[in-house]
């Protein structure tokens, strides 16, 4: 798999911060990141393997109802978007599924349901074979933008806060997009322009967070 996302374990035993790759392709007209033509949308891909440093899992309120694994998306244009579990690789992937209509949610995070952090959910937004996934609208999404998620037994909405251009590689000062503490939010991520093929793709993460406007 040629990965979005390249995650190096974090200095801090809550959260994870990471640096992002993309493979390097030809340039397309939208360029967020690629991905191979490998779908797999099983849930608990890039399963049980541990990242090179322990992460603690996001804590959970006594009161709080169960949290849920998220299964599926609903982006503002209404377009649904199927979600798996993911862990990262022996080499500090976050393993990302290959199909692009499917995203990864980061198992180490906090999941649909709980009161603090964030659920990081990532995806390819595009393919050589596939063409545009629905992560391509994230690039320009903007706020007050409504985004669904739902689980086995709950759904929540999200209204989206703000969308934040992160340079490749500078996630070492950006905790926040994987921190399991703080309020209640989704984050969406994914690479985004521009594209410099000598520099190993896409330069950019899009980086949109979403706060929840009703209870699970």
């Amino acid at each position: 798999m040629r990965p979005c996302a390249t995650v190096a374990a974090g200095v801090a035993v809550t959260l994870l911060t990471s640096t992002w790759g993309c493979a390097e392709q030809v340039q397309p007209q939208v360029t967020p990141s690629r991905a191979d033509p490998t779908p797999d949308p099983a849930e608990g891909r890039g399963g049980d393997r541990p990242p090179a440093s322990p992460v603690a899992p996001a804590r959970r309120a006594p009161s709080a109802p169960a949290a849920e694994a998220p299964l599926r998306a609903t982006l503002p244009s209404g377009r649904s978007v199927s979600i798996a579990a993911v862990g990262t690789t022996a080499d500090g992937l976050l393993d990302v599924p290959d199909d692009i209509r499917v995203a990864g949610w980061w198992r180490g995070g906090s999941r649909l349901g709980d009161p603090f952090g964030s659920v990081l959910v990532a995806a390819h937004v595009d393919s050589t074979t596939q063409g545009l996934g629905p992560f391509a609208e994230l690039l320009t999404a903007t706020a007050g933008a409504r985004i669904r998620v739902q689980s086995r037994t709950l759904s929540r909405t999200y209204v989206m806060r703000s969308r934040r251009l992160v340079p490749q590689g500078d996630l070492a000062d950006e905790a926040w997009i994987f921190d399991v503490s703080g309020e209640a939010r989704l984050t969406l991520v994914t690479c985004a322009p521009p594209y410099d093929a000598a520099r190993g793709g896409y330069q950019n993460l899009a980086v949109v967070t979403a706060l929840p406007v009703d209870p699970p």
